[in-house]
């Protein structure tokens, strides 16, 4: 009778199973229950939401804010997908006396075309406030696209000093609407200060170099903009955590802007915490005068990057320098092989604590990562490059090479090398004109003073020192401040400082970088900054 019940419970559980669409073994009883068959309905799908887009962050300002010399003109509103509507507020032609941009929550100012701060004072006056245009922390600037630029004329200045949280940003049209890839360049002009300190290769040829009578003219300017005097010690005024994105424009013949443009500026005036980004020509660019900059950081120029000209005595600390891949010429080019290159002021470039990166073949006739010529005198300490593709060091002419001081002719001597790490392809070194591979190596000379051409970087994040870097005895760049030669300073009293290290970057706890930057797949500068190059902050 067992038996039979059990044949029976079988029967009738299979009879259950072949009614069912489907039957496994999470559907029926486990024997512990006595039997009795479970039946789980099938589950009501939940149904999936419709995302609730996120909203544009950024809403137009009410209007333009009123400035006392040359009005805003409210030209509307400028829309990117991504952000939202910003209102656009357009800059006047001429800033005819000193004004304030606020920072204003969903507003940008425009430059639609050239517009310069103040009128050329000429390169005797004395003072630099006749027009000061002061831009405040976080202030967005956009060039309209063409031979849009911003130049401050000399005997004015310009005070545009963003904050490490906050930076200013000067870019073009095209970045505000979201519409830039990481291979845009070129699309404004860019920023220029001129100044009345001293210069060479006068415009007039009866003009005695380095004299107020010798004035030059911004390459490409249809209009005048000269710069050139005496006055070495002059200011025009400060740029601090700033960037400048996608600039350099050609404003006529084969004559672009750069990024930034210091031409005649005097040792008066503070340039830190620069950021170039995608500059179509040099990132920036020193004709003649003293200019002196720490903390500058070029991204994607498509020429040069540190490019010196016309007798400049320029100091420079801290800086990082990286090409995009298959793009660029040189990381320095100093002067010019021209018939003026024997004129005094004599260029006398330092540079301590940079980190250079080269991703491509040179694009010109540079030929080298580095290419020193015109009778420039230079030094590069604490110093690293890293170019596995090009030579290194090319030095042309025999007064560049030339190792005698002679005051008669501001001639400092040969170029100086300390504590500076190479990487190159096989040919590391060039000379032309009178000057051989052999001249060029021997006044490198790895093995000695710190230098070595052999160098394998071991370095983080492109630029933070590794174990290799770490090693290197710095060379104490502070001994250079206050040089001077032939009754001109050469080193500004006070602008280097003594570090332990080689590098830009002592290591990961060394943040200088942070905050104020863009980012972008060349390279990324951390969390915490304005997000990437192809965006804008929307606070």
């Amino acid at each position: 009778m067992a038996a039979f019940a059990r044949v029976r419970l079988i029967m009738l559980t299979s009879v259950a199973c072949s009614t069912l669409a489907a039957c496994g073994a999470d559907d029926i009883a486990s024997p512990g229950e006595g039997g009795t068959i479970i039946i789980n309905p099938t589950p009501t799908p939940t149904p999936t939401p419709t995302p609730t887009p996120t909203p544009p962050s950024v809403t137009p300002a009410a209007g333009c804010p009123t400035i006392s010399a040359g009005a805003l003109t409210d030209s509307g509103t400028i829309s990117n997908a991504s952000v939202g509507s910003f209102r656009v507020c357009t800059l006047p032609s001429r800033i005819t006396g000193s004004i304030t941009l606020p920072k204003i929550a969903g507003l940008v100012y425009r430059m639609n075309g050239r517009v310069d701060v103040g009128t050329d004072q000429g390169p005797t006056t004395t003072g630099t406030t006749n027009v000061v245009l002061t831009i405040e922390p976080g202030v967005i600037l956009y060039g309209e696209s063409g031979p849009s630029w911003l130049h401050v004329n000399r005997g004015n200045s310009i005070q545009a000093v963003g904050t490490p949280t906050r930076p200013i940003i000067f870019t073009s049209r095209d970045n505000v609407q979201g519409l830039n890839t990481e291979s845009s360049s070129g699309q404004w002009g860019g920023v220029v200060l001129s100044g009345r300190s001293q210069i060479t290769n006068c415009a007039s040829g009866t003009a005695t170099p380095g004299t107020t009578a010798c004035e030059r003219q911004t390459e490409g300017s249809v209009d005048p903009a000269l710069y050139g005097g005496a006055n070495n010690t002059e200011s025009s005024g400060r740029m601090s955590y700033v960037q400048i994105r996608f600039s350099g424009y050609i404003l006529s013949g084969n004559s672009e802007l750069q990024s930034l443009t210091l031409q005649g500026i005097g040792s008066g005036t503070q340039i830190d915490h620069i950021m170039s980004y995608n500059s179509s020509d040099d990132a920036i660019e020193v004709f003649g005068g003293h200019a002196h900059v720490k903390h500058f950081i070029a991204v994607g120029a498509e020429d040069d990057n540190l490019d010196t000209d016309v007798g400049t005595k320029s100091n420079w600390q801290y800086g990082i320098v990286v090409q995009r891949p298959n793009i660029g010429d040189a990381l320095i080019e100093a002067d010019s092989d021209d018939a003026l290159d024997g004129d005094n002021p004599r260029q006398n470039t330092r540079v301590a604590n940079y980190v250079f990166y080269q991703n491509a073949q040179n694009a010109s006739s540079d030929q080298a990562s580095i290419l020193l010529r015109g009778g420039t005198d230079y030094g590069l300490y604490n110093s690293v490059v890293v170019s596995p593709n090009n030579p290194c060091l090319r030095i042309s002419r025999a007064q560049t090479a030339s190792g005698t001081q002679n005051a008669a002719i501001d001639e400092f001597g040969a170029p100086i090398f300390r504590s500076v790490l190479m990487q190159c392809s096989g040919t590391k070194y060039i000379g032309s004109n009178s000057v051989t591979a052999a001249d060029v190596q021997a006044i490198f000379g790895s093995g000695s003073n710190g230098n070595n051409d052999a160098y394998t970087p071991t370095l983080t994040s492109l630029y933070i020192n590794g174990a290799t870097e770490t090693a290197v005895t710095p060379f104490n760049v502070s001994t250079l401040n206050g040089t001077t030669f032939n009754g001109i300073e050469q080193t500004r009293a006070g602008f280097f400082d003594s570090t332990t290290y080689i590098g830009a970057v002592k290591d990961a706890a060394d943040t200088w970088f942070q905050g104020w930057t863009c980012n972008s797949a060349t390279a990324n500068f951390g969390t915490g900054n304005t997000g990437l190059c192809t965006s804008l902050p929307t606070t």
